[in-house]
């Protein structure tokens, strides 16, 4: 069940080449046009025809250049791919090559073990996008400054930030958010959702009614920025 919709937020660019951020007192400039980009093992798989755990070993024998992510998710890098597949004489996809078929998704939690099985989950539904991960506020929010996302996927209570004050940074004084934001919980005030609201959240799930529909709010999401 998802627990509310709120107006439209406002469409994401991604044109500031250059672009330095304060969080939490850290600072961090991000050049985008240099940004890395990364394929999971269900993505890759499907694009070499294989399983992901032929994907998996692969990387862990050194025969594709990978890493792994601190929840343990195998990660490849989009110009290590392309150099892969042209030497074993794969075709290599159009938006591996112009970089510009696949949304950026920014999933954030603090439990390894919810993230790594959200994480999946997405990667095994029908929705084709890059997933970075993040276990705090801080580390979300540079994150989302390294890779300017199309959807954050934000856990209400994190061990530094909560929801509300990691949005909070990530808005200018008098603007909306340039970026779509769900917000999942296992439960908040009713004060709390008010807030997120008035912040430009337009949705909010509870971790309750299952990852599905974390993917279906992510679907809605991504629906509303090709409308846009």
């Amino acid at each position: 069940m998802i627990l509310a919709v709120f107006p439209a937020a406002v469409a994401q660019t991604q044109q500031t080449p250059l672009r330095s951020s304060r969080f939490g007192g850290i600072s961090c400039s991000v050049s985008l046009p240099n940004q890395k980009r990364y394929w999971g093992t269900q993505r890759v798989a499907r694009v070499c025809q294989v399983s992901p755990a032929t994907v998996a070993n692969w990387i862990d024998q050194g025969l594709l250049k990978g890493h792994k992510t601190p929840t343990g998710r195998r990660r490849v890098e989009a110009d290590d791919l392309k150099a892969f597949l042209r030497a074993h004489d794969m075709a290599v996809p159009q938006d591996l090559t112009n970089g510009n078929g696949h949304a950026t998704v920014v999933v954030v939690d603090d439990d390894p073990g919810y993230l790594k099985a959200l994480v999946l989950t997405i990667e095994r539904s029908d929705l084709d996008v890059e997933v970075v991960e993040a276990a705090t506020g801080v580390d979300a929010l540079l994150e989302i400054g390294r890779v300017q996302p199309t959807l954050i996927v934000l856990d209400y209570s994190l061990p530094d930030l909560n929801a509300p004050e990691v949005i909070r940074r990530l808005l200018e004084p008098g603007r909306q958010l340039a970026v779509e934001v769900i917000v999942v919980t296992g439960g908040m005030p009713e004060r709390a959702a008010v807030e997120l609201r008035e912040m430009g959240v337009k949705t909010i799930v509870n971790k309750v009614e299952g990852m599905q529909a974390v993917v279906d709010a992510m679907q809605q999401a991504l629906k509303r920025r090709k409308v846009a």
